[in-house]
C-alpha cells in the first residue's frame, strides 16, 4: 500500500509523459517530482508547503500573476452560461468577438482579423498554410520557402519544429523538413568577428539572408519568420538596426515577414507589442501565451489588411477556407483573454514591466557583469539573461558535459528561485510577471549572484 505522500509521486512516474524531460532518468526516479499545488503574485508553492519565487512566469507565460479572480471569474461565469460552441461558418461567441476587436485595437497599424488556435505551436502551422494558400491564389505556386534563424523558437509540430532552430527540438524526429531554412541568428554576443560593431553584425546578418534568398532563387521563397526577442535560443534581444536591415532585403524580394510575438505580445518588452518596439511591418503575427496570462490555452494569428484581401479573393475562386480547429475561438480562454487585457491595462502593467524590468537589469548588470564567468548580462522589458563563459576575456565557453548553466538553475532553485537554464549554452533566463516589485528583483538578484558564487567556487 502507497504511504498518500507518495502516491502522486508514484502516479507521475509511471503514467505521465512530461514534455521536455529526461523520461529514462524521470522514470527511474532520478530526478524529482514536484507537485505545484497553488500560487499567488510571483509565487508558487508546491503541496510539501515549499515556496519559489518565480522568475519564469511558467514558460514566460502567467503575465499579470498567479491568483486573479478576476480572471478566473471570467472564466466559471462563461462556463455557466456558454462552455463551448465552435467558430465554424460564421458561429461566435460574444467573449470571442469582443477579444478579437481588442486585439486588432493593441496591435501595430495594418492589421486587420484574428484567426484564434490554442497553442503558439498550432498558430504558427497556420501561418505557415495561409503564406502557402495566398501565394497560391496569387499564381505563384513555386513561392514556398520559409526562413526562420538558427536559435528561433517556433513551435513543437512537424512543420513548426522544423521551422525552430534549435537542434534539441530536431534530434530523431527527422526535422527540419523542406521547405524551412534556417540563416544566420542576430546574437551579437556569438558574432564571428568580434571586431564588428552591432551595426555591422546587422548588415551582415542581412546580407547572409540576402545571399541564401538570391541562392534559392527569390521566386520560391515565400515568407521569413522571427521573434523579436529570440526567446528559447537564448533570450537575446536584436543587434542595432537589424530588423531595419532584414525588412529591406525582404521588400527587395516580395518575401512576407511572419513576426512570432508569442513571448513578447501584451506587454513583456514593456510596449504591447514587440512589432512596434522594433518597427517590425509583419504580414502575420503569432500571438498566444500573454494572451491569456495561461489561465487557459488561447493562441491567434492576426492576419494583416493586405493579406487578408488575397484571402478573401481565395475564397472567391475557391469557397470556404480549408482549415479549422475544434477548439478555435473557444469561449472559456476567450473569457479570460478579455479578463486579462483589461488587467494589463487597468494595472498600468506595462509601466511596471517598464520601470522594474529596468531595475532588474540594473542590478543584474552591477551584481554580476563583471564576474570572471559571466560573459554577458542582457535583455529588454522584463525578459533579461545572463550568459556564462569559462573565460570572458577570449569568449571561450564551458565544455557543454559540464552542464553550469543547470547547476546555476539548480542552486538558484535551492534559494527559493526559479529561472530557467536555455539550451545550447551556459544561459539562465528570466521572465517574471509584470507584477514583479522592485524588492523582489532585488532578491532575485541577491540570490543569484550567490547561487553563481555557489558553482563558481565548484570550478
Amino acid at each position: 500500500m502507497l504511504d498518500p505522500s507518495n502516491e502522486l509521486t508514484a502516479y507521475d512516474r509511471d503514467h505521465v509523459f512530461h514534455p521536455s524531460t529526461h523520461m529514462g532518468m524521470h522514470a527511474r526516479g532520478e530526478t524529482p517530482t514536484r507537485v505545484i499545488t497553488g500560487a499567488k503574485g510571483c509565487t508558487i508553492v508546491d503541496r510539501n508547503g515549499r515556496e519559489s519565487l518565480d522568475a519564469f512566469a511558467g514558460l514566460y507565460c502567467v503575465n499579470v500573476g498567479y491568483g486573479r479572480p478576476e480572471i478566473a471569474e471570467a472564466i466559471a461565469e462563461q462556463a455557466k452560461a456558454l462552455p463551448y460552441y465552435h467558430a465554424y461558418v460564421g458561429h461566435g461567441s460574444e467573449p470571442s468577438i469582443r477579444l478579437a476587436k481588442m486585439i486588432i485595437d493593441r496591435a501595430p497599424a495594418g492589421m486587420s482579423r484574428v484567426y484564434f488556435g490554442l497553442s503558439g505551436s498550432d498558430a504558427n502551422e497556420t501561418n505557415i498554410k495561409l503564406v502557402w494558400y495566398a501565394n497560391n491564389i496569387l499564381g505563384r505556386p513555386e513561392k514556398k520557402k520559409i526562413i526562420s534563424r538558427w536559435r528561433g523558437y517556433h513551435g513543437s509540430g512537424v512543420m513548426t519544429g522544423s521551422l525552430t532552430g534549435l537542434k534539441l527540438f530536431h534530434n530523431a524526429f527527422d526535422l527540419p523538413r523542406a521547405p524551412i531554412l534556417h540563416t544566420e541568428a542576430p546574437y551579437n554576443f556569438r558574432r564571428p568577428d568580434r571586431s564588428m560593431s552591432e551595426e555591422q553584425f546587422s548588415q551582415f546578418c542581412a546580407d547572409r539572408l540576402e545571399e541564401m534568398i538570391l541562392a534559392e532563387g527569390p521566386e520560391t521563397v515565400a515568407a521569413l519568420i522571427g521573434e523579436p526577442v529570440l526567446g528559447t535560443g537564448g533570450i537575446v534581444p536584436p543587434p542595432a538596426g537589424y530588423w531595419e536591415k532584414v525588412q529591406a532585403v525582404l521588400a527587395r524580394y516580395d518575401v512576407m515577414l511572419i513576426a512570432d510575438e508569442v513571448v513578447t505580445g501584451f506587454g513583456r518588452l514593456g510596449t504591447m507589442f514587440g512589432s512596434g518596439h522594433y518597427g517590425m511591418r509583419p504580414d502575420l503575427i503569432t500571438i498566444a501565451k500573454g494572451l491569456t496570462s495561461a489561465y487557459a490555452p488561447l493562441s491567434g494569428t492576426i492576419v494583416s489588411e493586405t493579406l487578408w484581401n488575397v484571402l478573401v479573393q481565395g475564397s472567391d475562386e475557391l469557397g470556404p477556407i480549408g482549415h479549422g480547429w475544434t477548439y478555435s475561438a473557444h469561449p472559456l480562454c476567450a473569457a479570460a483573454g478579455v479578463a486579462n487585457l483589461n488587467l494589463i491595462d487597468e494595472l498600468d502593467l506595462l509601466a511596471n514591466v517598464r520601470e522594474v524590468g529596468a531595475h532588474f537589469r540594473s542590478g543584474l548588470e552591477a551584481a554580476l557583469g563583471n564576474h570572471r564567468h559571466v560573459g554577458e548580462v542582457r535583455g529588454e522589458g522584463l525578459l533579461a539573461a545572463v550568459e556564462f563563459v569559462a573565460d570572458r576575456d577570449d569568449r571561450r565557453f564551458f565544455d557543454p558535459a559540464a552542464k553550469i548553466g543547470p547547476r546555476i538553475s539548480a542552486a538558484l532553485l535551492e534559494r527559493g528561485v526559479i529561472a530557467r537554464a536555455m539550451p545550447e549554452g551556459d544561459i539562465l533566463g528570466f521572465a517574471p510577471p509584470f507584477c514583479l516589485t522592485r524588492e523582489e528583483a532585488d532578491m532575485i538578484v541577491a540570490k543569484t549572484a550567490d547561487a553563481v558564487d555557489a558553482v563558481a567556487a565548484e570550478l
